[in-house]
C-alpha cells in the first residue's frame, strides 16, 4: 500500500510522547518539531493513528512543501498537485491557513489562492465547471513558516482530545490529550494504585482506566476519513474490530478519585459510565484534608485548582502547603501535580525531582514531579 506522509499535531510539550506513541503503534517517525511530529502512515495506519493516539491533536496528511514567495509561485505550486488523489467531484475543501514569518503574510489572501487553485486543478482533471461541495469535507490548511508552505489535509474532523465520553463537565476541564499524557509521563502502571484527590469531571483517572485496559481513546467517536473515498470503508472497519478485540476486560485496576464536590463526583461517575471504564475506578466525595494514606507505592496524579484569581490566590497557596505536609509523611509515595503556580515547590515545601512546562489550554503550566522510594528503581525518559 502506498506510504502517505503524515503530521501529527501536538500541544506544546507533548512532541517527545507523541512521538513515543507513534513508534510502539509501528509507525515510522521522520522528523520531531515544536508542535508537530511527522511520520509514514498507509491508510491503514492513517486509521490506526487516529483510533490510538492518546496525546495528539490532530492527524493531518501531508499534501505537499515548497517554497513560496509569490502569490503567483502559491498558485501555480498548487495548482500542479493531484488534488483528485483525495478530493472526489462533491467534495467540500474549505481553506485554513496560518503564515509566520513569511512574505507573504496575508492569511485570508494565501486561503483564497490555495482555494482557487485547487478548484482550477480540479476542474480540469473532472471536465466540471461547478463544484456542489455537497460530499464528504476535506479541511485543507496552508501553514507558511519562512516562506515554505506545507499544505495538509485533516483527517481527523473534530480535534481528537474529544473522546466522546465526557458528556459532563466541570468548571476548567483537563483536556484528554493532557490528561493522558500526564499518566504516560508518570511511574504509573496498571499494578500500581492510582489516587486523584482533585478529580474534577474525572479526566485523569478515566484516561488512566482507557490506557489500562488498552481500549483505544478513538473507539466512541468519528473521524473525517470515514466518508472519504481514499479509505475503503472495510478498511477503518477492520481496524475498529482490531481495536476492540485489544481490550483487556481482565485487568485488575486500582483507582481512586475525590473531589469535594458532589457534583464534581456525579460528573465523573457519568463520564466514566461512558468511557466503559466505571467498574476500574472507586469515586469518592472527600476534602483532600480527610486524604488517608492508600498502599505504599501508590502514584498520585491530579490537577489541583491554581488560584488564577488574585481572591483565590491565599486559599490555593494554603492548600498548596496541606498537600506538601500530608505527601511528606508518605515516603514510598510518588506524586504529580499540574499546576501554573511557579513557586509552588516553594509552598509545597519540597524540590520536584523533575519538572516540565506544559499547557493547559492558554495557561502556561508546569508538571511537577516528586518521586518516592520504590523497590524497583523507576527510570524516566
Amino acid at each position: 500500500m502506498k506510504k502517505y506522509e503524515m503530521i501529527a499535531t501536538t500541544t506544546f510539550g507533548l512532541e517527545a510522547i507523541v512521538k513515543r506513541e507513534l513508534l510502539g503503534l509501528g509507525f515510522e517517525v521522520t522528523e520531531t518539531e515544536n508542535g508537530k511530529v511527522t511520520f509514514l502512515a498507509d491508510v491503514k495506519g492513517i486509521v490506526k493513528a487516529n483510533l490510538w493516539l492518546r496525546c495528539a491533536d490532530r492527524v493531518l496528511l501531508k499534501v505537499a512543501e515548497f517554497k513560496a514567495i509569490t502569490f503567483d509561485e502559491l498558485f501555480d505550486k498548487t495548482s500542479a498537485i493531484a488534488w483528485s488523489e483525495f478530493i472526489p467531484k462533491n467534495g467540500r475543501f474549505p481553506v485554513d491557513g496560518q503564515s509566520v514569518k513569511s512574505t507573504l503574510f496575508s492569511i485570508s489572501d494565501s486561503q483564497a489562492i490555495v482555494k482557487k487553485a485547487i478548484v482550477e486543478n480540479l476542474k480540469k482533471k473532472y471536465n466540471i465547471a461547478w463544484f456542489p461541495e455537497n460530499g464528504p469535507v476535506f479541511n485543507v490548511k496552508v501553514s507558511i513558516l519562512k516562506d515554505i508552505a506545507t499544505l495538509t489535509i485533516d483527517t481527523s474532523g473534530v480535534a481528537l482530545h474529544k473522546r466522546g465520553y465526557r458528556q459532563s463537565a466541570v468548571i476548567a476541564p483537563l483536556k484528554e490529550t493532557l490528561a493522558a499524557a500526564l499518566v504516560m509521563l508518570s511511574f504509573w502502571n496498571k499494578d500500581r494504585i492510582l489516587i486523584d484527590p482533585f478529580c474534577g469531571s474525572g479526566t485523569i483517572v478515566i484516561e488512566a482506566a482507557m490506557i489500562a485496559r488498552n481500549i483505544a481513546p478513538g473507539l466512541a467517536r468519528d473521524f473525517a476519513y470515514k466518508t472519504w473515498p481514499l479509505i475503503d470503508e472495510e478498511i477503518w472497519k477492520e481496524v475498529t474490530r482490531e481495536a476492540y478485540s485489544a481490550i483487556d476486560h481482565e485487568a485488575e485496576i486500582n483507582i481512586f478519585a475525590y473531589d469535594i464536590l458532589q457534583e464534581n463526583i456525579n460528573a465523573a461517575i457519568e463520564n466514566a459510565d461512558d468511557a466503559g471504564v466505571l467498574d476500574c475506578i472507586t469515586f469518592e466525595q472527600k476534602d483532600f484534608v480527610d486524604l488517608m494514606p492508600e498502599e505504599d507505592y501508590s502514584i498520585m496524579i491530579t490537577n489541583p485548582p491554581y488560584g488564577e484569581r488574585l481572591s483565590e490566590k491565599e486559599e490555593v497557596n494554603q492548600l498548596y502547603h496541606l498537600m506538601g505536609e500530608k505527601l511528606s509523611k508518605l515516603k514510598t509515595w510518588s506524586s504529580y501535580v499540574i499546576t501554573s503556580e511557579k513557586n509552588f515547590e516553594k509552598i509545597f515545601g519540597k524540590k520536584a525531582d523533575r519538572r516540565r512546562k506544559l499547557y493547559n489550554g492558554r495557561i502556561e503550566t508546569i508538571y511537577y514531579q516528586f518521586y518516592g522510594s520504590n523497590p524497583k528503581k523507576e527510570v524516566t525518559e
